[in-house]
């Protein structure tokens, strides 16, 4: 299955739930319904803002390139102009299914304000960052990061000059000419 968003002009148009490929409706199912108190997912996707559906597809576009889509129970927040992520409920799996896996890291995962994460290390740019806050219950988050501060020196540094010097945070665009460009290590 390859749910990509949805192509939009530059002027980006907001999308349609009943005309979204059925891929992308079938991967979202049951897992937007509740969401700022809609309820379903058809009308909580209709209510976003044109930056958190581009967002939320991205997103889910990656996390099923990760084999990662089927952890996220539902999503509780969609952030797309000041970052671009989620909020989400996980199924149980998925903080061991990170720990045990070759593609992601804990190291320099976590934020002064967050409990621990996971970086995405196969990649440069365009990486997936989860982070979780032990409370009651559990908060998981996931965003991209624009540069990767744990695939080389060089991409490290450009996400300290980016995201720490700068204090810059990528909008849905960034991320998605980040990932068509698909800088990946090979080997």
């Amino acid at each position: 299955m390859n749910s990509e968003t949805v192509e939009t002009p530059a002027d980006a148009q907001q999308l349609i739930w009943s005309e979204l490929p059925v891929d992308l409706r079938d991967a979202l199912n049951g897992k937007l319904a509740g969401l700022w108190d809609a309820t379903t997912d058809e009308a909580a996707f209709n209510a976003l803002a044109i930056d958190k559906q581009q967002a939320l597809l991205l997103v889910l576009s990656r996390l099923q390139e990760k084999d990662l889509w089927r952890l996220i129970r539902n999503v509780t927040n969609v952030y797309g102009e000041g970052g671009v992520g989620i909020e989400f409920t996980p199924w149980p799996a998925l903080e061991a299914t990170l720990a045990r896996s070759k593609d992601f890291t804990s190291r320099w995962a976590r934020h002064r304000d967050t409990s621990g994460g996971f970086y995405e290390k196969s990649r440069t740019d365009a990486v997936l960052h989860f982070l979780f806050v032990d409370a009651a219950p559990r908060r998981w988050y996931v965003h991209f990061d624009l540069h990767s501060p744990v695939h080389s020196a060089a991409s490290a540094f450009k996400h300290l000059r980016h995201e720490l010097i700068r204090k810059a945070t990528p909008d849905w665009r960034m991320i998605k000419k980040a990932l068509e460009r698909g800088t990946q290590r090979r080997g």
